[in-house]
């Protein structure tokens, strides 16, 4: 059991969250994308929002800033914070998803960036919140808003991330990683700048 949750920690890790948004809103989508775009978009997305902060967590590995790629400690994720905030940021300013075309992931990349700058902040105060929790409850809203919005029938795919949520909540307490208020923090974090971006674009 400990090594299956150690797996949901990986597959579920923050950075991976908005490419599995990109993912989820092309996949229930009711809009006419053609097929290389969508490719060219989440090839986009997969560059700046994994590779990048990958590369960069190895080089700040190398130097001795930062222990494990889950940043146990909270000043290790001052760092690595400003550059996913600095990636964010390049992405609403209109290079991948302005908020004309793609209004939705506009927003749902703005409510991401909102949620990394409190993260941020709180690291500043020594803080650690769940940033595992922070990014699945965030997707989680993410998805619940795409249903209103399509007016499609998700309940399978909602109730697999509600399911995650329990699941990546579990493996952040198994490995002593956060205490239960981490947790909850980080669900409020991930939820309330995607509850506030709704009414921009649902």
């Amino acid at each position: 059991m400990r090594i299956f949750l150690k797996i949901i920690s990986y597959i579920f890790h923050p950075i991976f969250i908005p490419f599995f948004g990109c993912i989820l809103y092309f996949t229930f989508s009711s809009r006419f994308f053609p097929r290389p775009l969508i490719d060219a978009k989440l090839l986009a997305i997969a560059i700046i929002t994994v590779f990048i902060p990958i590369v960069f967590f190895f080089l700040l590995r190398t130097l001795g800033l930062a222990g494990n790629i889950f940043l146990e400690k909270a000043k290790e994720r001052i760092l690595p914070l400003l550059l996913y905030i600095v990636l964010l940021y390049l992405l609403v300013l209109k290079i991948i998803f302005d908020e004309v075309d793609f209004p939705e992931l506009h927003y749902f990349f703005l409510g991401v960036l909102f949620s990394s700058m409190t993260s941020l902040i709180l690291a500043f105060l020594n803080l650690k919140i769940s940033l595992h929790m922070v990014g699945i409850s965030g997707l989680t809203m993410f998805l619940i808003a795409l249903s209103i919005y399509f007016k499609v029938n998700l309940l399978d795919t909602l109730a697999f991330l509600i399911v995650a949520n329990g699941l990546v909540a579990s493996s952040r307490l198994e490995s002593k990683s956060h205490s239960i208020p981490e947790l909850i923090i980080g669900v409020f974090i991930g939820i309330i700048p995607q509850l506030l971006m709704l009414q921009y674009w649902l």
